[in-house]
């Protein structure tokens, strides 16, 4: 009598019932008679189980069209609900539940029992103890994984193969490795493949177009016209957004969002006005430039580097009239002249254990003041960069690649700050950052926080503060290459879907955060460059049609010269 079809049915009983003859189905409910027959034992409609499996379990509910395969082996207090499998040579001891459609790999050991560990007897001798395993609906469980005592397992998560979980795993979740992880969410799409909305590719291509479209309307709806004025001012300023108040970073964010998408400047004065108004602005004595007054007019008093809003304007202002193919008129004098000395105690003097962000762009600004000064021909004292870099590469915490020493409840200020400062130092001078691997392990860590990566909680600072950090050191190293494109898959993904019509994006994503939820030019022109590092790290920042130049510029504003 050849055997065949019945192994067949034994390592694949999903094929059993619309296969099986009728002799065979008979032999099958005879198994299932001979099993219910025990007390606690009952077996659903068209479940299937193995003549060749080992079911000796104390109490048994196998739903509805539920199988065990051969060489399984059962015993504890199971209950599985319907079209469930357990296929061949997988354990499940102890107690465990599951929920409907648990599909288990071959090989899987789920035991939800385990040994006491009193030093004072043997293992053997010591007493089982057992909180027990419950797995939810419509979880995927691979070959070879191994599920410990008191594990639960949400709903519609996926255990990768060869995984050992030792926690709880959440709703949607992948996990998989030595101890288990989550590696993402099962409902975002992985890169690379087909998305929602359609092929990544196609979906950056039509968001840039869109983008494109609307940029014009965009950056005129944050003009504010003033002919009442009788100042250098009179034809009008920009601001973030309607009913904000006028700043000079508005101006730059219209300046870069009109060269990011139009190449060309924006429509509301000429270039040459662009650059006499920014112009206009620096302080001659300290080479900063202020924000403005009450009166709408800037205010050079009290400047000091270092401090308020002309300290980013180093970067914003400068950039802008960079992409207008200009430059400042003066020197940055609040740095020019900074020697060696004076410098490093200035940077010992910044607070890096408490605001290592603070810090962090404190150097990112003085950075680029050098470099712009380098541009101006002012001479730098003579080994400031040289002690700025040597300083920098002496204080980094080998152990995570940032400045300052990450904490174990929040990773934020220490990521941030090294975003700010390798913008202005290493990324602007072509230079290499240090310990790579390190910080790519630390900004994943952070990038797993869900208070500020969850959907709907991010905001552009957030965002880009680990997106550029991840995408300078994928310049130097392979390490943990998947786990930095399912971040930025699944980052891209959200950020895709936040652009409003005819208002551009919001800083923040999360209704909570008050003003900044608002779309305005700052919010757009961080998501746009945002958007292009996660595509790039993607491998499809091409299909934008755009790169970023100004603050976000990928390449380096200046290389140092080589001996």
């Amino acid at each position: 009598m050849d055997t065949q079809p019945d192994l067949n049915f034994d390592y694949s009983p999903w094929t059993f019932w619309p296969n099986a003859s009728q002799a065979q189905r008979d032999a099958q409910f005879e198994r299932q008679r001979l099993l219910t027959e025990r007390d606690g034992i009952i077996i659903g409609d068209k479940a299937y189980v193995s003549a060749l499996a080992m079911v000796d379990t104390e109490t048994l509910v196998l739903g509805d069209e539920s199988s065990v395969a051969a060489h399984a082996y059962l015993t504890g207090t199971l209950s599985l609900g319907a079209n469930c499998t357990v296929n061949a040579f997988t354990v499940v001891r102890g107690n465990v539940t599951m929920g409907d459609g648990v599909r288990i790999g071959a090989h899987t050991s789920i035991l939800g029992f385990n040994h006491s560990m009193d030093p004072s007897q043997p293992v053997f001798r010591q007493p089982v103890t057992s909180k027990g395993i419950d797995l939810g609906d419509d979880v995927w469980i691979g070959s070879n994984v191994v599920l410990l005592d008191g594990v639960t397992v949400g709903s519609h998560a996926v255990i990768a193969a060869g995984a050992v979980v030792t926690k709880d795993v959440p709703e949607w979740a992948v996990v998989g490795g030595n101890p288990a992880k989550v590696i993402r969410d099962r409902r975002t799409p992985r890169y690379g493949t087909q998305q929602q909305g359609g092929d990544i590719r196609e979906r950056l291509a039509n968001f840039a177009q869109v983008a494109r479209t609307e940029a014009p309307a965009i950056i005129s709806r944050s003009w504010e016209q003033d002919a009442s004025r009788a100042d250098g001012f009179a034809e009008g300023r920009y601001v973030d957004r309607p009913g904000a108040p006028a700043t000079v970073r508005a101006h730059c964010d219209a300046i870069e969002l009109a060269d990011l998408l139009l190449g060309t400047t924006p429509a509301q004065l000429e270039r040459g006005r662009h650059i006499d108004r920014l112009q206009s602005l620096q302080d001659p004595r300290t080479g900063l430039v202020p924000e403005y007054g009450p009166d709408g007019l800037p205010h050079p008093a009290d400047l000091h580097f270092g401090h308020g809003p002309a300290t980013y304007h180093v970067l914003s202002v400068g950039y802008a009239l960079d992409l207008l193919k200009s430059r400042f008129t003066y020197p940055i004098n609040a740095v020019a002249g900074t020697g060696p000395t004076e410098l490093l105690a200035q940077l010992e003097e910044l607070p890096w254990r408490k605001e290592a962000w603070e810090s962090g762009a404190w150097v990112d600004a003085w950075g680029t003041a050098e470099y712009w000064n380098l541009g101006q021909k002012t001479t730098p004292a003579f080994g400031s960069l040289e002690a700025l870099f040597g300083w920098l590469l002496t204080r980094v915490n080998s152990a995570a690649g940032t400045w300052g020493t990450p904490r174990d409840d929040t990773r934020l200020k220490v990521v941030n700050g090294h975003y700010r400062l390798t913008r202005g130092t290493f990324a602007q001078f072509g230079l290499p950052i240090p310990h790579p691997e390190r910080l790519i392990d630390t900004v994943l860590e952070h990038g797993s926080d869900g208070r500020y990566f969850s959907r709907g909680k991010q905001n552009a600072c957030n965002v880009l503060d680990v997106a550029h950090p991840l995408w300078v050191a994928r310049k130097q190293t392979a390490h943990r290459e998947q786990e930095v494109k399912e971040w930025s898959a699944t980052q891209l993904d959200h950020a895709l879907t936040q652009w409003r019509p005819g208002e551009g994006m919001a800083f923040s994503v999360a209704p909570e955060s008050g003003q900044q939820s608002l779309p305005g030019l700052q919010g757009t022109e961080m998501w746009l460059s945002i958007i292009w590092y996660l595509a790039d790290l993607l491998g499809h920042s091409e299909a934008l049609g755009y790169r970023p130049r100004g603050v976000h510029r990928p390449e380096p504003a200046a290389l140092l010269p080589a001996l």
